[in-house]
Order: C-alpha cells, then sequence, then structure tokens
C-alpha cells in the first residue's frame, strides 16, 4: 500500500492539489474510524462465520426496490467522490447504488497503511432522480458493488475495467475489449432438481495501491447458506487482464455439487445452431465454445448451444491444466451488429494453481429465446465432496484474454456448422481448423472421428486459403437420443490441432 496518509490528503485536499471536497471528507472521516487490517481477519471472520447458521442480508426499503430500470439507471455515482480520485495513484474507485434487481447492500472498506475505513455514503454520494432517493441511499449506508478503473487504454484516462456487482459476480475486460461475460465467486447446485444456491459477498476490503502500482488487491467475504469463505483477488489490468484468486471455503454442510473457476456467458446463435425467428445478424453471442487443457496435457473445443432442452455436459479430467469460455471470431462481419459489438466481447481462461485432483470440467447449456439472458455456465466440479467443518483453499489465476493459449503451430477451430450432406438426409458437421503446422499437408494429416450411436460414414478435409483446413463429418445416428462426435487431427500418431466435440440433438 502507498504512504498517503489520510490526514496528507486532508491537507493536499485545502491547499488544491484537486482532489474533491467529497474525497476529503471522507479521509477526514476516516481518520477517526479507521480500524486495524490483514488478510488473516478475512480468513478468521469467514471461519466464525461457518460455525453459525445463515442470515439473509437485510433488504433495502421497498422505495429502492420499486424503482424500475429507467429510474435506477438514472442513479450515478458522483465521479467527484471517486476513492482515489485525483491522488498520485493509477486506481480510483467508484461506486454502486442498490435498488431495483440488487435487493441488499453489501460493506465496502478502503485499506490505507494497515488500517480499513468504511466506504462513505452520504447524500452527496450519489446523483439520484430525486433528493428522497438520495436521503434513502443515505440511510440504507451500504452499496450494491464497486468498480475500478485504471489507465487501460491510454495514459490520460482511467478507464472502468473491472466490475464486482451483485451475489458473487464479478466482471472484467482487457485492453480494447468491452464487457460480455461474467464470473462468480462459487457455484452451487447448478441446474440440480432442488434449485440452485447463489452465494454472496457481504464484505470488500479494497487496498490502496502505491502510486507506482500497476497492480490492486481486493479481499471479500463470500456467505451462503452451507458455505463462507475468504477471498483474495490481486488485479493486474493488462492485455490480458489477470486476477489471481486464492479461495478459502469452510462448508457449514456437505457440499456435493460445488463449482471453482464458474464463468457464466451467452449463446443465442451462431453458425452451428442458427435461430429459429427471422434475425438480420449472423450471430449473437458472448461465447463461442469451451476450450479446455486437460490434465494429459490434450486441448478439447467444444462448441456452445442454445438447446431445446436444458442440457448438461461433463468432461472427466485429473488436475486439470486450464478451462475457459472462448470467443473465437473478431470480425465484425461474423455477428453484423454494430451496436452491441460482440466481437469486442473477452474470452476467460482459467489456470489452477497447484492440482485440484479428480472431478470434471461441468457445462451447462440453458434455453433462452433473448440474448439477455445468460444461459451457459462452465466450472470445475470436484469429483469428492466438500465435508462440513473442514477448510479448503483453491487457487487460480483468471484471465481475460481474447483466445485461450495454444502452442505455436497447433491448430484451433476457427468455426463449426451444421447441416446435411448433399442429396441426402445424413447429418454432416463442418468444422474449420486455422493454425495447423504449414509443413503438413491436408492429405497426410490423419482424422480420427467417433460417434457414440450410430456410425460416421465419411470423414473429408479440404484445403483452404489462409492456412485453413476444412472437414466434413458425415454420420448416420442410431436409435433416438443425442449423439456425441469427436474429431482428432493427427500427423504420425501426435495430436496437431484440438480435438472438437460436439453433442448432435437432432
Amino acid at each position: 500500500m502507498g504512504k498517503f496518509l489520510p490526514q496528507t490528503a486532508l491537507r493536499a485536499c485545502l491547499t488544491g492539489i484537486g482532489i474533491s471536497l467529497l474525497c476529503c471528507m471522507f479521509m477526514e472521516n476516516a481518520v477517526a474510524q479507521g480500524t486495524a487490517f490483514t488478510k488473516t481477519q478475512v480468513l478468521d471472520a469467514a471461519r466464525e462465520l461457518s460455525k453459525t447458521p445463515f442470515v439473509e442480508p437485510k433488504k433495502v426499503p421497498d422505495a429502492l426496490l420499486k424503482l424500475d430500470y429507467s429510474a435506477y439507471r438514472r442513479i450515478n455515482y458522483n465521479k467527484r467522490a471517486a476513492i482515489w480520485g485525483g491522488t498520485p495513484t493509477k486506481f480510483s474507485v467508484e461506486m454502486f447504488a442498490p435498488g431495483n434487481l440488487y435487493a441488499s447492500g453489501v460493506d465496502i472498506y478502503v485499506v490505507e497503511n494497515g488500517k480499513a475505513f468504511p466506504a462513505p455514503v452520504n447524500e452527496n454520494s450519489f446523483d439520484t432522480p430525486t433528493k428522497e432517493v438520495a436521503q434513502l441511499l443515505a440511510k440504507v449506508g451500504q452499496l450494491a458493488g464497486f468498480r475500478l478503473h485504471f489507465p487501460l487504454n491510454r495514459e490520460d484516462y482511467q478507464d472502468e475495467f473491472i466490475v464486482f456487482q451483485g451475489a458473487s459476480y464479478f466482471r472484467a475486460v482487457s485492453k480494447g475489449q468491452t464487457y460480455g461475460l461474467s464470473a462468480r465467486g462459487l457455484a452451487i447446485d447448478v441446474a440440480e432438481p432442488t434449485g440452485e444456491e447463489f452465494p454472496i459477498f457481504r464484505k470488500f476490503w479494497i487496498e490502496r495501491p502505491s502510486s507506482q502500482a500497476d497492480a490492486i488487491v481486493v479481499h471479500a467475504l463470500l456467505d451462503s447458506k452451507r458455505v463462507a469463505g475468504a477471498y483474495r483477488f490481486g488485479i493486474y489490468p493488462d492485455d490480458p487482464t489477470r486476477l489471481d484468486i486464492e479461495a478459502t471455503l469452510f462448508p457449514r454442510a456437505e457440499l456435493k455439487h460445488v463449482g471453482l473457476g464458474a464463468l457464466t456467458s451467452m449463446f443465442l446463435f451462431g453458425s452451428i445452431d442458427r435461430s429459429d425467428l427471422p434475425d438480420y445478424r449472423e450471430a449473437v453471442y458472448d461465447s463461442t465454445g469451451l476450450a479446455m487443457h486437460t490434465g494429459n496435457g490434450e486441448r478439447l473445443w467444444r462448441p456452445l448451444n442454445n438447446p431445446v432442452d436444458l442440457q448438461v455436459s461433463a468432461f472427466m479430467d485429473k488436475n486439470p491444466k486450464g478451462f475457459g469460455l472462448i470467443l473465437r471470431d473478431r470480425r465484425a462481419e461474423a455477428f453484423e451488429d454494430e451496436e452491441a459489438g460482440y466481437q469486442t466481447r473477452p474470452s476467460a481462461w482459467v489456470t489452477p494453481m497447484g492440482e485440484w485432483g479428480a472431478g470434471h470440467v461441468q457445462l451447462v447449456e440453458i434455453p433462452t429465446p433473448v440474448e439477455t439472458n445468460d444461459n451457459i455456465v462452465a466450472y470445475w466440479r470436484p469429483k469428492t465432496p466438500l465435508a462440513a467443518g473442514q477448510e479448503y483453499t483453491f487457487n487460480y489465476r483468471l484471465s481475460w484474454p481474447n483466445d485461450n493459449p495454444l502452442p505455436q503451430g497447433f491448430g484451433r477451430v476457427r468455426r463449426s456448422a451444421y447441416g446435411h450432406k448433399l442429396g441426402t438426409e445424413l447429418p454432416q458437421m463442418v468444422i474449420d481448423y486455422r493454425g495447423l503446422p504449414e509443413s503438413i499437408p491436408v492429405k497426410e494429416i490423419a482424422l480420427e472421428a467417433s460417434v457414440n450411436r450410430g456410425k460416421v460414414t465419411e470423414v473429408v478435409a479440404q484445403d483452404l486459403p489462409d492456412g485453413r483446413m476444412r472437414v466434413f463429418l458425415t454420420f448416420e445416428p442410431a436409435g433416438t437420443g443425442p449423439v456425441e462426435i469427436r474429431l482428432q487431427p493427427k500427423h504420425k500418431g501426435a495430436p496437431i490441432g484440438e480435438t472438437w466435440l460436439y453433442r448432435w440433438t437432432g
């Protein structure tokens, strides 16, 4: 943390350095309220919290809950009140107000020189549609979340690059990107018949970096009916932005279905799953597919789908090297949506730090008729349940790149499509690879293809310009139900491109 003391900040305000009066009021108030803070306190708080029954957070007054979307959108944080705004620190913090969908508040603290100070909430903190709303927010005294700013794209402007808001959700961008998919601290019982449990972040502590630092640390206290947890986020805005995450969980009850490194995205339609309704756009999605780097080194690619019925897929593994939801095509003409700009959305890649043991990457695809619904969830599900009364620590790196990392000269799937073989009713998958080794002619590439029901009738490769290879995989399904399809390009017995997987449902 920096050496910019609250008293120093107050003097700087009074001598005209440019720090807002609101910021100075916060600093002056903080001198009296600051309490000692260390990372251990968050761990201790989570441990103690797990020994008591879960208590639902208090809801904000009805007048805030009843604000419609338009009215809530008119509540904006007063930029003159930005924490560390106008100081030598490269980062600044802005807050979100509770209300509308954000039914309860969270406590946010700013940490300076080993002391934690509550973030100020008063009638001047937000620009509001009415004075009554401002008074209510001051009375509640809590916030719905926060966003961090940093000169990510150019040195003379602090871009918003990460947001923590709602349950345990957060999302980030790298240089040149716009917001898309989200991550969350923990997923529990996703797609279970008994319903999903949504953990929340109850408290945050944001450490002030030094004036030279290009990284910032955020701590969070997680709580839910069956688990409490302590989180440390080391946040590095960059190209790509990355988060080094330490998560320590204290289950109140046994957790049989828990999701680590959980990601949430949207897939409405694309080349492999066309829209059922007329739409002028070529595609609508935040992520193209699920990528995975398995513990034994295999690299998988599974295109996403907007299914008719709920679909759950499990990719078994031990000590995975990485997985994520990836946006592959970054051409504007691939989407033809100038307003949404889907081609600028980030991918998200989870790299476990240490051994996560046996389990599987679980992919959940939920039917949706509209693009405003996040209908894709992916996470690591440990094979062994988390026992009550025990302590579990999971460390991982979460980055927000344009694509997942692959070795030089290793083929990636650029596009997947579906149709019928010409003149027949046989289903045919079309898979385009890019980046295969230039020294290997397409005719020398072995294409290993299989289906779990029925038979593969034909696999043909076509050499395309720009170093692409197109594969036509035709199959004949047997019986009823979904068909799991697998294709892997090899040369002399060694994989030279991603293993393509897909669940065909007819």
